[in-house]
């Protein structure tokens, strides 16, 4: 159960959102709010996995920092949307799961296949932290921003209301 700890303003180059803090007893996750969305049908939300090679270290190797501020540019747009982040770096198998899977990524695989090439899952990630807040932030429902399908399907399994889905063109 996420519990919320903090919330403040806060400024960026797509607008001023609310940052609020979440905490389930072993991770943090962050929800950036823009406008009202208690409530709203078609809430623009992207779940969004930490990527610490794209967002701390700008690596070209991965779409993440783009999809981010792609995101971002939409909701600022729609004046209405939410972004949660989550720790879940590597799909969820974490950093030395990314560093273990270049060469296989690099020999033509997809992200997927080079972690399962590696020894890890394609895809570790769990939704239920972002299940959780969306329903805290009582969304009723949401269009959600991503390039994976799989998120959709993970979110409607957690009794999340999908409503659609919209790629990222960067």
């Amino acid at each position: 159960m996420n519990i919320r700890l903090a919330e403040r303003e806060l400024k960026t180059k797509f607008g001023n959102f609310r940052e609020i803090l979440y905490y389930d007893g072993q991770s943090e996750s962050i929800a950036l709010v823009t406008g009202d969305v208690e409530a709203q049908e078609n809430v623009f939300c992207r779940i969004h996995s930490s990527c610490i090679s794209a967002h701390v270290f700008n690596s070209i190797e991965c779409e993440c920092r783009e999809e981010m501020e792609t995101s971002q540019s939409l909701i600022e747009q729609k004046e209405q949307g939410i972004i949660i982040y989550l720790e879940q770096e590597g799909k969820g198998n974490g950093h030395l799961a990314l560093m273990a899977s270049i060469e296989h990524k690099q020999a033509g695989l997809s992200q997927s296949e080079a972690y399962k090439k590696a020894g890890y899952e394609a895809d570790a990630r769990s939704f239920r932290s972002a299940a959780e807040i969306l329903t805290e932030l009582k969304v009723k429902s949401g269009v959600l921003l991503t390039n994976n399908a799989k998120k959709a399907v993970d979110l409607r399994n957690l009794a999340i209301n999908v409503a659609d889905t919209k790629e990222l063109k960067n």
